[in-house]
């Protein structure tokens, strides 16, 4: 097994794929992870925001009616797997990008699965706020609008930029599944390599990569987030 795995054609080949295909796949998979990363945050923030102050203590109620249809669209958009979900939104998918197929058409179901997980990281980031600070607020004459744009959101970044890592390593993951419907990027190559073809030192390269763009991505991402971080800033 291992013979064959590490042959000189085998290491030839794998060295083509590494110089000629491995580069455009990892500038697609990093394409489409931060693209969809944003559409789901455009999504999702908004919608997070909603869950909190759209409750009946919360500084701007909302129909209990109204509040009760979105925890359930959230709630099902979440509970479904992605490999269903990438195949549901096929049609959806062809009237927005033209195509069901390739990289573009790989970020909506990547959005369609991401935002409502977005939605309920929010929700749990400006859940920390100090109900204090709000009441502060409140007090002050600040409309719900300045609450939420001067008071929540801001004291909330720290968990907001650490809560949006996570998002964002767990659309790298669904990114490389992608590849299974056609989607490109480290997926494509994983798959195509390693699966249909059993060059399964091309698809260890592509897991490895895979790993290390998870890393370069938390690794930031926990920087900015405790760069913002007051209270780390007044301890120092």
């Amino acid at each position: 097994m291992l013979d064959k795995l590490f042959s000189p054609e085998v290491i030839e080949e794998t060295l083509w794929i590494v110089q000629y295909e491995i580069p455009l796949a990892i500038w697609e998979t990093i394409y489409v992870t931060v693209l969809a990363t944003a559409f789901a945050v455009i999504l999702g923030l908004p919608l997070g925001v909603l869950l909190v102050v759209g409750e009946k203590n919360g500084v701007l109620p909302l129909p209990k009616s109204a509040m009760h249809v979105l925890n359930i669209v959230i709630n099902l958009l979440r509970s479904i797997p992605f490999l269903i979900l990438m195949i549901m939104v096929i049609p959806l998918t062809r009237l927005i990008v033209g195509t069901s197929v390739g990289t573009l058409a790989s970020i909506v179901p990547l959005v369609i699965a991401a935002f409502p997980f977005v939605a309920r990281l929010v929700e749990s980031s400006l859940r920390e706020v100090n109900p204090n600070i709000i009441e502060m607020a409140q007090s002050m004459g600040a409309s719900p609008f300045q609450i939420i744009v001067k008071v929540l959101i801001p004291e909330s970044v720290p968990s907001l930029l650490s809560n949006f890592t996570i998002a964002i390593t767990t659309i790298l993951g669904y990114s490389a599944m992608s590849g299974i419907i056609g989607g490109g990027g480290l997926g494509k190559i994983a798959i195509n390599y390693g699966y249909y073809r059993y060059k399964y030192l091309v698809m260890l390269i592509a897991v490895v990569l895979l790993i290390l763009l998870v890393q370069v991505f938390q690794s930031v991402g926990t920087r900015l987030a405790t760069k913002s971080d007051k209270r780390l800033k007044g301890g120092r």
